[in-house]
């Protein structure tokens, strides 16, 4: 067996801290999300949405295929949260508008998680402007990273094998 160095380990533990908070995070995000009666992604769907968007950019700031956002406007239409809408510019792009529910629903679900998040619990302003810099430093904020085509449960299974520890 091959000895870790100081370097490595530290690495290591960073990926499993990292993997603790991820799988805290999703674990808050699923409980918020069963309280309001939705799926988890809706979550995320409506945190994107900042005013008309064209399903096509949701898609691509959701990182998933076209389908999937087929399937999250439907249930948001469905729960009156959003009404699809023509482009004015463009009446072949269809564009997702949240209904007064849906913006109340969205502000909620923001304030809860936030309210949630470890990181407002334990750190100071100062603490998590410094970290959103470190982490800016190592890769990009979700929302500008090109898309991926990978529903949810493909992006908890590049999460999970990217933040698990190699066993040894």
């Amino acid at each position: 067996m091959t000895q870790r160095t100081d370097e490595n380990q530290l690495d290591l533990d960073f990926l499993d801290a990292l993997a603790g908070l991820f799988t805290r995070l999703l674990g808050e995000a699923e409980q918020l999300a069963k309280g309001f009666g939705v799926p988890a992604f809706f979550i995320k769907a409506l945190h994107l949405i900042d005013g008309p968007l064209a399903m096509k950019e949701l898609g691509q700031r959701m990182h998933c295929d076209p389908s999937f956002v087929t399937s999250i406007a439907d249930m948001l239409e469905k729960r009156g949260l959003a009404v699809r809408e023509s482009d004015p510019a463009d009446r072949r792009v269809k564009r997702l508008v949240l209904t007064a529910a849906g913006l109340e629903m969205k502000n909620q679900m923001e304030q809860a998680m936030l309210d949630r998040s470890p990181w407002r619990q334990y750190l100071t302003q100062d603490e998590r402007a410094t970290l959103i810099t470190l982490i800016h430093k190592m890769a990009p904020p979700l929302s500008a990273t090109p898309a991926a085509d990978c529903g949810a449960e493909g992006v908890t299974t590049l999460l999970a094998a990217a933040v698990t520890p190699p066993v040894g």
